[in-house]
């Protein structure tokens, strides 16, 4: 199999603290210095929280702003995918940044349980982001925690509020949504293609040790890989993850062992229909 693959790095989160790992970026500094190690890895995709000074997840905008200026400068080219998740804010608060424009953002088309509580994404919500993202011309990555979300995804797209077609993520292993199974995940391919065709591309993302197993798994199977201390702060049981492009590294052997080639981030650009830089 020839078609590169994208890897995505998903360099903090809300959750992961130094306390958890100490190389988990908090600082807009420490993140465009993890991000720019990571791009030099192979990473082309860089899926991006921020935080306040005291390590809680925040949507302020103008730290969003100062780590997109950053990222362009240290890493040109690279995709900056913003995160509208919902541990970073209440309602619209989550997409107050998307006027900065990045190339991506994240998209939760429906709600989910999580470790401790309810991932709630009412329809309202959902139509906001979804729309704001339109209008700025921001392409929406899917994060599919279930099923019915894969499904969801196709109706706002044949409803015109996703523009283009959907970038849909297959998120497993959060303790009480879907676990990583195999079963299931290659029922979410074959739904997938079906919804959207053979040749539209996809990614997965496994949580802690299930990192490694989704990435083999989507790897082998076209799809795209998304890595990062945000999901997994591990080597392995016993090791911490140095860095985010320590894990960017891990992936990109993965790519190798199946004779894939890891994407540039001009190839990813014109993979997901991206706007040129």
């Amino acid at each position: 199999m020839t078609t590169p693959c994208i890897i995505c790095v998903a360099i903090t989160g809300s959750v992961p603290t130094k306390a958890d790992n100490p190389a988990v970026p908090i600082t807009v500094t420490e993140q465009i210095e993890s991000t720019q190690a990571a791009f030099e890895a192979g990473a082309s995709i860089c899926h991006a929280h921020v935080r306040n000074e005291d390590q809680t997840p925040s949507s302020d905008p103008e730290r969003f702003a100062r780590l997109k200026e950053g990222l362009e400068t240290h890493c040109p080219g690279m995709i900056i995918q913003f995160s509208t998740g919902g541990r970073s804010g209440a309602g619209t608060e989550r997409g107050g940044m998307l006027s900065l424009r990045p190339d991506m953002a994240s998209l939760s088309v429906g709600s989910n349980n999580f470790p401790t509580r309810v991932y709630e994404n009412p329809p309202d919500l959902i139509t906001w982001l979804a729309s704001e993202m339109a209008a700025h011309d921001i392409k929406p990555e899917i994060e599919a925690f279930d099923l019915s979300h894969i499904f969801q995804a196709a109706a706002l797209h044949k409803a015109g509020q996703i523009l283009t077609t959907p970038y849909v993520q297959f998120v497993m292993g959060v303790k009480n949504a879907m676990p990583a199974d195999r079963r299931v995940f290659d029922f979410y391919v074959e739904t997938f293609h079906r919804l959207f065709g053979t040749d539209a591309p996809w990614c997965a993302a496994g949580i802690g040790a299930n990192q490694r197993v989704l990435n083999e798994w989507s790897i082998a199977a076209g799809g795209h890989a998304r890595t990062g201390l945000e999901d997994n702060m591990r080597i392995d049981r016993t090791t911490l993850a140095p860095s985010n492009a320590s894990l960017v590294n891990i992936t990109a052997e993965i790519c190798e062992n199946h004779e894939r080639p890891v994407a540039t981030w001009q190839q990813a650009r014109e993979i997901l229909g991206l706007r040129k830089v």
